[in-house]
């Protein structure tokens, strides 16, 4: 009889659904609304109700089904409590607890999003072969994820792993959304990449295609391809921010690949050959030739980390 078990991803829009085997493979995968309206108090009820339909309607009895993993947007405690929440407006949750009995049982593991994004490559993305890794998911912000011997490091307030809120530029004056300031999301996001250009635009004397008006971390990649020699400065400045700090972390957990992944990862081996120079640069000597590499997954390394997490 096959085993069973499913991986959810829940967001501020949309709650990824997938339905695997254990061994892996992806059977199905879906997607529901995050109804985040009162508390988000129908968001676990309309999971466990998309699980319970996807069961009837495959013909899977609940003793097939090994577990239920699901990622969330903040920090977690043991895999069950969620502290906080902001984007589903939820507070303390214990959503293993409440998720579980919803499922009359079906037993229930949670991680940050980040996280099990991380776990996911590890296990079928970008890391698949290894157990130690460093994921740094560069979008709107900078997530993160570390993974030591195949288990996410979450530490004791559930906030291992978030890489981007280091400080890599202590006489930065603006304030990140954490409050701090110089933090790598700064830096190293799609909006920190736009905040550098205008910056170098500000100052800048040389001809370039890019426009401070309608600029983007695309353009700036889309123009540094094209040998753009002002978009080449703000990449080399970006990467500097990026390369250093991972440096800093192989130092710290000493991982057998680095993966990239978010939607500046889409700029593709440019990106990761502009950030391997500085890693290389400042890396400690035996973790000098650790592989930087693409995600793999894409937006599905949140339900295949997910999923990992209840399969041993």
């Amino acid at each position: 009889m096959a085993s069973y078990c499913f991986g959810i991803d829940i967001g501020g829009t949309t709650v990824k659904c997938g339905l695997f085997l254990t061994t892996g493979e992806l059977c199905e995968k879906w997607e529901i609304k995050t109804r985040t309206e009162n508390g988000g108090k129908a968001i676990l009820p309309d999971v466990a109700a998309a699980i319970q339909s996807k069961m009837g309607e495959k013909g899977i009895a609940k003793e097939q089904v090994t577990g239920v993993g699901v990622g969330v947007p903040g920090p977690v405690v043991k895999e069950r409590e969620v502290t906080v929440a902001v984007n589903l407006h939820w507070g303390h949750t214990m959503l293993a607890d409440e998720l579980e009995t919803l499922l009359g049982g079906i037993p229930v593991k949670v991680g940050n999003d980040a996280n099990v994004a991380a776990l996911g490559e590890m296990w079928k993305g970008g890391g698949e072969g290894t157990k130690n890794l460093i994921m740094a998911t560069l979008g709107t912000g900078v997530g993160g994820g570390i993974i030591i011997d195949g288990k996410i490091i979450t530490g004791f307030h559930g906030a291992g792993g978030e890489i981007g809120h280091a400080c890599v530029e202590p006489t930065e004056t603006e304030t990140c959304n954490c409050g701090n300031k110089g933090c790598l999301e700064q830096m190293a996001s799609a909006t920190g990449i736009v905040r550098l250009a205008k910056r170098i635009l500000d100052e800048n004397t040389e001809v370039t295609v890019l426009k401070k008006d309608r600029i983007s971390a695309k353009s700036v990649f889309d123009a540094y391809k094209a040998g753009d020699k002002v978009a080449a400065r703000i990449v080399d400045k970006f990467a500097g921010y990026l390369g250093n700090a991972l440096a800093i972390f192989s130092c710290v957990v000493d991982p057998e690949i680095i993966v990239i992944g978010g939607g500046v990862s889409k700029a593709g081996q440019p990106l990761i050959d502009a950030v391997e120079k500085y890693f290389r640069r400042d890396a400690f000597v035996t973790c000098k030739d650790t592989p930087i590499v693409l995600a793999k997954l894409d937006n599905d390394a949140g339900i295949y980390g997910a999923a990992k997490l209840v399969v041993e």
